[in-house]
């Protein structure tokens, strides 16, 4: 699929654009976990750190996308790898965008509830990470895709599964706190969902990518 001295930098490129993505997955998680423990100057460090990884995957990922246009190699795959970092630029967008809104709501999330936040951001996360490898194996191994984004979708079901605990038992058994406390907790849990969702629209991506790629 690909010339070799064209495109040495491209896959380099692509390979710490992702590797950045997965940094940033575990400052997300670490700095959920923080923010639910009180934890004001290790979550004020994933705050600033995750600010550093974003705008750093950011500029990777322009420069990969203009590099497309001038890799003629890949004039028939260069629709797919650009669907592909539009999906990806989704899962950063939500990791940065998540985090800060913590930062900035301070949502009241009751003790009692850290577990199931943490259960649902642990398995959001492992959704991301199964789907890294996935990506990067595209352009080497496309043929071992199916394999490694299976993870992804067992791990966007539990995700879903923790998301929806979230929400019944704080409409169904906490009648103690506000109206508008357990829409917060909606709001938050619903974003943190959505960031499983968004890697399982990498995945479908990645699967119809390389099944062209290995007709």
């Amino acid at each position: 699929m690909f010339g070799k001295r064209k495109t040495d930098k491209l896959i380099d490129d692509v390979d710490r654009y992702f590797d950045l993505m997965g940094q940033m997955v575990a400052v997300f998680k670490d700095g959920v976990r923080n923010y639910l423990y009180s934890n004001a100057n290790e979550f004020n460090e994933n705050l600033m750190r995750m600010t550093a990884l974003d705008s750093e995957a950011s500029v990777l990922r322009r420069e990969i996308e203009n590099a497309l246009y001038t890799q003629t190699a890949l004039v028939r795959s260069r629709g797919d790898v650009m669907r592909l970092f539009e999906k990806t630029r989704n899962i950063t967008d939500i990791l940065s965008e998540s985090l800060f809104q913590f930062e900035i709501e301070t949502p009241f999330i009751p003790s009692e509830l850290n577990q199931e936040f943490i259960r649902l951001t642990d398995f959001s996360t492992l959704a991301v990470e199964a789907v890294v490898p996935a990506a990067k194996a595209y352009f080497s191994s496309p043929e071992s895709v199916p394999d490694k984004i299976s993870r992804t979708y067992f791990y966007v079901k539990e995700a879903v599964k923790y998301s929806q605990t979230i929400k019944r038992t704080v409409f169904h058994n906490m009648p103690s706190i506000k109206l508008s406390e357990k829409f917060h907790l909606r709001y938050f849990a619903l974003h943190i969902e959505n960031m499983a969702k968004a890697a399982e629209n990498v995945a479908d991506q990645l699967a119809v990518m390389a099944i062209r790629r290995t007709l």
